[in-house]
């Protein structure tokens, strides 16, 4: 049983001009006709549902010599071998600008690339996720004494960090260039809407950095920041906007019961959905916290399926269970037409300079300057299992591809300038101004393009 995807010419976008596709894996567009294609689409989604993207094993049978950049893109058939659909079904490519809900693998001198058309690692088609930190003196895009509101955690040069260069890199992809931020233009296309981060305090961080990069464009409009519990709001009156931030580190829940700290893997509150619900545009993270053992472990105890299956279990493994939770609630409960998604990627830690290979430096301490691009030494394993989680999705989540250039950034955390001062080196968060800011520049980049 197979689904044939026949392709036809594509409109080039103007920065697919600037684009190498053999170099970042023969990038592909695709747009399908709903018509067509809907019944073949719906039935593999049913299929795929309860155990996501398992059911569907992509097979290239065209190649991809004659992908050129120009003024169209010739692109080629793809044959979808997957249980959930009927054989010679055929959907038409190119006709109805609408985007195809379906990943698929591309073969390229011999290697297969995934290539999922909502472009998991891209904004908009251009490759954000490998690039070079270069020196820009028009850095930072903002002064952390600017906005009172920064937490001292991330305040890093009131915390008495001596140099000041990590202040001045800007992140450049190699395929294409992102815009800089403009904070009038988002508050002008947020007007009315409200825009949430949700997950643990890498979150925070994020929120900060645009709260600022806000604040920093409209120095002079008033603004209020409440708290309340786990939410907090930060609301700019003159655009009836509101950029907010609800602290939730695992997404899924934890009760606590007379056995102790219950970890439900799939479970998420109908008070954490309904807080969710109406957002327009939400942002969600979760990583760190599955990292913490002893005093800081969160769980006494894990559940799943209404049964206490253990007191821990593998890390990755209990991670994937909760964002296929999450992954659920978002495919059933979203609407793509009113609710854009986005899941921030895996912000990484310096903590050990052996990542990086250099097991002298030990940690984030004392490091000045970031690593050269374009890629880390090697792949993070919960970025791995998040982009997986992601391409198996029915409903479009943009992965704002945080985490190669986060790990080239040893020199962007508050090490001994943060909280702890020189009594406990931090090497998890970011100083402000500084790396989140770029995580902010995708989102405005991803935003402002759709």
């Amino acid at each position: 049983m197979s689904l044939v995807v026949k392709a036809t010419e594509l409109e080039v976008k103007p920065w697919l001009r600037q684009v190498d596709l053999r170099s970042v894996g023969a990038m592909v567009i695709g747009l399908v006709n709903r018509s067509s294609g809907e019944a073949a689409r719906d039935g593999a989604h049913q299929s795929a549902g309860a155990t996501r993207a398992a059911a569907v094993k992509p097979v290239i049978v065209g190649d991809v010599d004659d992908v050129s950049v120009g003024t169209a893109m010739k692109v080629f058939v793809i044959r979808m071998e997957s249980m959930a659909t009927e054989a010679g079904k055929t959907v038409n490519v190119g006709d109805k600008n609408e985007r195809a809900l379906v990943s698929f693998n591309v073969t390229v001198n011999g290697t297969m690339n995934p290539i999922g058309i909502q472009q998991v690692h891209g904004i908009g088609g251009c490759d954000v996720s490998r690039g070079n930190w270069v020196h820009d003196d028009s850095y930072p895009l903002y002064e952390a004494s600017s906005c009172p509101f920064i937490e001292k955690e991330f305040d890093c040069v009131k915390n008495g960090r001596p140099d000041k260069d990590y202040l001045k890199y800007r992140w450049q992809p190699l395929g294409c260039n992102l815009p800089r931020f403009n904070g009038i233009d988002l508050l002008r296309r947020l007007r009315g809407k409200s825009i949430m981060f949700i997950g643990d305090s890498l979150s925070l961080n994020q929120w900060q950095s645009l709260t600022c990069l806000l604040h920093t464009a409209v120095p002079t409009a008033k603004y209020t920041s409440v708290r309340s519990g786990e939410l907090s709001t930060f609301t700019f009156p003159e655009y009836n906007v509101k950029v907010l931030f609800s602290r939730n580190p695992f997404l899924v829940d934890i009760v606590s019961t007379s056995s102790g700290r219950v970890l439900k893997l799939d479970s998420i509150s109908l008070e954490n959905q309904k807080l969710w619900t109406g957002v327009d545009v939400m942002i969600f993270n979760t990583w760190h916290w599955w990292l913490h053992t002893g005093r800081k472990q969160a769980w006494d105890l894990i559940e799943e399926g209404g049964k206490i299956i253990g007191k821990d279990m593998d890390r990755l493994v209990a991670y994937e269970k909760a964002l296929n939770t999450w992954a659920t609630w978002v495919d059933s409960q979203v609407d793509p037409a009113k609710t854009k998604v986005f899941f921030q990627g895996v912000s990484p830690d310096h903590s050990n300079s052996s990542d990086w290979g250099d097991p002298k430096a030990g940690s984030c301490n004392g490091q000045t300057e970031p690593l050269p691009g374009p890629s880390y030494p090697h792949v993070h394993p919960a970025e791995k299992v998040a982009e997986k989680v992601l391409r198996a999705m029915p409903k479009p989540v943009q992965l704002l591809d945080v985490t190669n250039l986060s790990q080239l950034r040893k020199d962007g955390h508050p090490s001994f300038y943060g909280l702890g001062g020189h009594r406990a080196s931090d090497c998890s968060h970011w100083c402000l101004a500084g790396v989140p800011d770029t995580w902010n520049i995708l989102l405005y980049a991803d935003l402002a393009g759709s």
